[in-house]
């Protein structure tokens, strides 16, 4: 910390910190089966009561098979379309975009992209529920099933492909439309809280406790947070209207979202969070307490759940709420902090001096919680990698909740009858607790237990409220949770499986599973395999990671990096300053350092030595070249921390884009180790003829000159180095003008790590002087280079222009990248990887977003969103998490952008531009957005925050392509499209390097997207790629006549 007790960088003001806390966040990467080990201890029963809870188990799954009652329409339908089949994939995500589609052209499109090729026909007649039919078939139209013939039911495919052909996609859009909104009405309790109330009130539904969700997504704006806050206010009242029982516990309550009240609800913006959420959630609890309801907040992502936390207890601990117990918590067990978070409620409950109920709940988000631990490189996973384990992890968090009754009402939300009678058992005499169900789920199973002896009957709904064209996201997730062919709503209903199976109890299976880790899920450190270990990324929603940077970084608050050539041999003595002071692009005030120069005659110096070293460097085997490099990158991986403060304060970079330049470099040094094992050592035996051997090697093609940019002064810089390295080459690297510090230091750490001097030289200085004086030597065998297509050109002609052996060049040189969005695509999402795309990074990105195509019929409504996104980022000094979009590099920069944006405004129309804080002294912009008419009003690539948007008409996508052509560029496309011909058609015909679908365009991950363009957006090939190193190598021919004296031995002692 700083002499005030302040930390410098990340976040200043962190939560206050006890052992509750530290115990949750401790267990955020805990290993699995150390944690497993501990809930076994935790969850055991006595024998006897084992035995009870199994037989409890069984009779209910017999009960629910031989129940006359007809089965929920999501459990029929989930069991005839679960997730392990192609047909229940394509129906959920045809039925949400249809549901969301406005024009009916591409929503034809769509229709006949998804019907044609899936197994509808293997599904005909197979359930006994006429609605899931009618969903199969897709022609109910104004509530009628059209009949089909004996012939047609036994080809539906033939059948489907020919009624679209001889009625056009309209008929079949309209029929599906009409089905998907028939599943709608049995998931969504009703369209308006008072349809909703009133259907509650329904004979089939009385016997049944209520909670409603108001359905939506998370807020991206402060009016879809305002909207959602309404609605919230106006359903409490509503549901406080009606007659109720005088348990709060037995009355209908609410549930909420907190992502949906607050478009930041992050960690990184904690203190903003705080200050606007804590004052709405609590006015909908107080209106919830003068209501005489309960009200749940919903948890969500891993990464929310101490930030859920922090506003839950700021809410709880108001005195305006003191004697109300109806203030609950909903709670994930897949999480492994599931039991450390009980003990914080119980702590909350003991100060509060109010009961709090507990909805435990296994987790509706586990599939994106993998994915997210995988892509960010954390130690390990917060869920549990294997279903058994948190069915496991369910029941000692049940156990845990039922013995402290004085602080908890516990609330158990599950499907599956082994935890129902789990909890039964547990629960004892004492009858204060009740179980949940979704709406439209687990009918058949709680139609059971609230009719037969020794089963609670107290059961509450989770029932959502909204419109049809909102359900699919809540269904897609809930298809998720419960859907694949594993989960219990699936397994109850399958005659084909034994009762035992379905009723297995999780404890028994857990002790005898080996590993406890589930095998297909390696853990990310090792998602690449045997061949390279993945970097290690900095969880900067962990509060005990975040901290631990933060106080490493702290070391490096006020250090200076002096910068000077790094050569083998002496520097030229008497050499005085020459480049200025190195600044903080950020605050004008901060220099970094100073900058000494290379001098001519040391640049000459270096590349003589380089030539006469390289053969000695291309004789290192390839694995031992290899192995220096592995070492250099476990290094970079120990110089996490400053090299965090450095990148923050010289090339203005955010923690997370900083955090995510660290690993890039890292994955560089790891994977062009692994392709120098795999292609240059030893040589590639080729097939020939008897009597002689022969061999193909490849070898460093000299010396490279590495030539890096400012924009990625860390992760490219060492990926040219390390590559050139790797394939035999002596280097001699030139960093960026206002980046040398961050080189210099990965230059330093590459000599520690064994690559000697001679082979890595270090030659600070401007690109008209170092950089000519490199590229006109004929020693040099090659240059890569990371630049302007201007800078390009002017080492191409260098090059030529020598009177030497042609050198091999590789260029990556930006784009005009460009983004196209039909009408199928999701709003928000588009939105969300818009601002990513265009903004992060300050815009200064190869591959950042200049340009979006809209589809004109959704063009206002994305609009709209974008404008009310850009009103929330953060602009601001980039150590802090808190920041966005931190500044632009230098001065030149920012004059040119500024220039831009005033021309823009002037001759097209301003979409919107980011607040832009007052008293910042560095070089920030406040990113803005454009709607242009054309592509033709771009004259070449704008670096930086500024986004340009064309509209287009359905029917234009061609001109729209064949524009994007004609720029030339090729670097990365975005395509936002639910519809897979479209996918493919528009990723087929635009000349671009790589081309990404429904997510955001940066952040390629090496080995995985390996990134580059063609045309004027590079050479090729890819870096990080499997063909880049051997751009790097030449290639040479052994051929050895094994015959040439005596004849060949080996081919006359052959036996017959």
């Amino acid at each position: 910390m700083s002499e005030h007790g302040i930390r410098d960088f990340l976040m200043s003001n962190p939560a206050e910190r006890n052992p509750f806390r530290d115990a949750i966040d401790r267990l955020y990467h805990a290993d699995e089966a150390e944690t497993v080990g501990r809930l076994l201890e935790e969850a055991q029963m006595e024998p006897a009561a084992a035995e009870r809870v199994n037989r409890r188990a069984r009779n209910l799954v017999r009960s629910v098979r031989e129940s006359t009652e007809e089965r929920g329409l999501l459990d029929a339908f989930m069991q005839q379309y679960d997730l392990s089949s192609e047909e229940g994939v394509v129906l959920m995500c045809l039925a949400e975009a249809l549901l969301r589609i406005p024009d009916n052209d591409t929503a034809e499109k769509l229709i006949a992209d998804k019907l044609g090729e899936a197994d509808w026909e293997s599904h005909l007649g197979k359930s006994t529920s006429v609605l899931v039919n009618a969903s199969t078939w897709g022609l109910m139209l104004t509530g009628k099933l059209v009949a089909l013939s004996d012939q047609t039911q036994r080809s539906f495919r033939t059948a489907l492909k020919r009624l679209v052909n001889r009625s056009g996609e309209p008929m079949v859009r309209t029929a599906i439309r009409q089905a998907m909104r028939i599943m709608g009405f049995q998931y969504v309790m009703g369209r308006t809280i008072g349809e909703a109330l009133d259907r509650s009130e329904d004979k089939g539904h009385r016997i049944y406790r209520h909670s409603f969700d108001m359905l939506g997504e998370a807020a991206l704006t402060a009016n879809d947070a305002q909207r959602y806050m309404e609605a919230y206010r106006s359903a409490i009242e509503a549901i406080g209207s009606r007659d109720r029982p005088d348990s709060i516990f037995e009355a209908a309550s609410i549930s909420v979202k907190l992502s949906a009240l607050h478009p930041r609800f992050e960690l990184g913006q904690r203190e903003r969070v705080l200050r606007e959420l804590t004052p709405r959630l609590l006015e909908l609890a107080q209106l919830a307490m003068a209501n005489h309801m309960a009200l749940t907040v919903d948890t969500e992502e891993a990464d929310r759940l101490m930030l859920t936390l922090d506003v839950f207890a700021a809410v709880l601990l108001d005195p305006s709420l003191k004697g109300w117990n109806g203030f609950g918590l909903a709670l994930q067990t897949y999480q492994k902090r599931a039991p450390a978070v009980i003990d914080w409620l119980a702590d909350l409950s003991r100060r509060s001096g109010q009961r709090i109920p507990v909805r435990l709940v296994k987790g509706a988000y586990w599939d994106t919680e993998i994915k997210h631990a995988q892509v960010e490189g954390f130690a390990a996973y917060p869920v549990f990698t294997r279903k058994a384990n948190t069915d496991l992890s369910y029941i000692a968090c049940a156990k845990k909740v039922l013995a402290n009754r004085q602080a908890f009402y516990p609330q158990f939300a599950t499907h599956n009858a082994q935890t129902i009678a789990a909890v039964t058992e547990l629960a004892g005499n004492r009858l204060d607790y009740e179980f949940q169900r979704l709406h439209g789920m687990g009918r058949d199973l709680y139609g059971v237990v609230m009719r037969e002896k020794g089963f609670h009957h107290a059961c509450r709904v989770y029932a959502p409220v909204g419109r049809h064209e909102d359900l699919l996201p809540y269904l897609v997730r809930r298809l998720l949770e419960n859907g694949s062919n594993t989960s219990f709503v699936n397994r109850i209903s399958d005659e084909n499986l034994p009762v035992e199976t379905v009723a297995e109890d999780p404890i028994g299976k857990v002790m005898t599973t080996e590993p406890v880790h589930h095998p297909a899920i390696p853990l990310p450190r090792d998602l690449y395999g045997e061949e390279r270990v993945n970097s290690a990324g900095v969880n900067l929603e962990n509060e005990n990671d975040l901290l631990a940077m933060a106080d490493e970084m702290q070391r490096f608050v006020r250090q200076r990096w002096d910068v000077e050539p790094i050569v083998a041999g002496k520097l030229e003595p008497g050499v005085e300053n020459n480049h200025g002071d190195n600044v903080d692009p950020a605050r004008a005030s901060d220099t970094i350092g100073h900058v000494r120069e290379s001098t001519l005659g040391e640049v000459g110096e270096a590349i003589a030595t380089a030539h006469a070293f390289q053969p000695e460097w291309d004789r290192v085997r390839g694995g031992e070249r290899a192995a220096r490099l592995e070492k250099a990158a476990e290094l970079v991986e120990e110089h996490h921390a400053e090299f965090m403060a450095l990148l923050a304060r010289e090339a203005g970079k955010t923690p997370h884009d900083a955090v995510a330049e660290i690993r890039e470099a890292v994955d560089f040094l790891r994977y062009y180790a692994a392709q120098a094992r795999k292609n240059f050592d030893p040589p590639k035996r080729l097939p020939g003829p008897t009597g002689e051997t022969n061999e193909l090697s490849l070898h460093g093609r000299g010396v490279f000159a590495c030539i890096s940019p400012w924009n990625f002064p860390l992760a490219i810089f060492t990926g040219q180095v390390a590559a050139a390295l790797a394939a035999g080459n002596t280097v001699l690297a030139k960093p960026a003008d206002q980046t040398p510090a961050i080189a210099a230091l990965a230059v330093r750490l590459m000599h520690e790590a064994g690559v000697p001097r001679e082979a890595l030289q270090f030659l600070p200085g401007r690109g008209s002087v170092v950089g000519a004086k490199l590229t006109a030597d004929p020693r040099i065998g090659g240059v890569a280079l990371t630049g302007s297509m201007e800078t390009a050109h002017v080492i191409n002609r260098s090059l030529a222009a020598r009177e030497a052996p042609l050198a091999a060049f590789i260029a990556e040189t930006g784009g005009q990248n460009a983004m196209l969005v039909d009408s199928s695509a999701l709003p928000q999402q588009v939105v969300e990887d818009v601002i990513r795309s265009a903004f992060h990074s300050a815009g200064q990105r190869c591959s950042a977003l200049r340009v979006l195509f809209l589809q004109d019929d959704v063009a206002d409504t994305i609009l709209e969103l974008l404008a009310g996104a850009m009103q929330e980022l953060v602009i601001g000094l980039p150590w802090q998490l808190s920041t966005d979009v931190g500044p632009v590099i230098d001065e030149h920069a920012l004059t040119e952008l500024t220039a831009h944006a005033e021309r823009m405004e002037r001759e097209q129309k301003l979409i919107a531009r980011a607040p832009l804080p007052p008293g910042l002294s560095g070089h920030f912009m406040a990113p803005c957005a454009f709607e242009i008419e054309s592509l033709d009003v771009l004259e070449k690539e704008i670096f930086g925050p500024v986004l340009h948007v064309v509209r287009f008409r359905s029917g234009d996508l061609d001109r729209v392509i064949d524009a994007i052509n004609a720029t030339n560029y090729g670097l990365t496309l975005g395509v936002h499209s639910r519809i897979d011909f479209t996918q493919r058609y528009i990723a087929r015909r635009v000349r671009a390097g790589t081309c990404y679908i429904n997510r955001n365009m940066i952040g390629a991950v090496v080995g995985v997207q390996p990134f580059g363009g063609e045309n004027l957006s590079g050479t090729g090939p890819k870096a990080g790629g499997p063909h880049y190193m051997f751009r790097f190598a030449t290639e040479r021919t052994l051929t050895v006549n094994t015959a040439a004296v005596g004849g060949n031995a080996g081919l006359l002692d052959l036996d017959d």
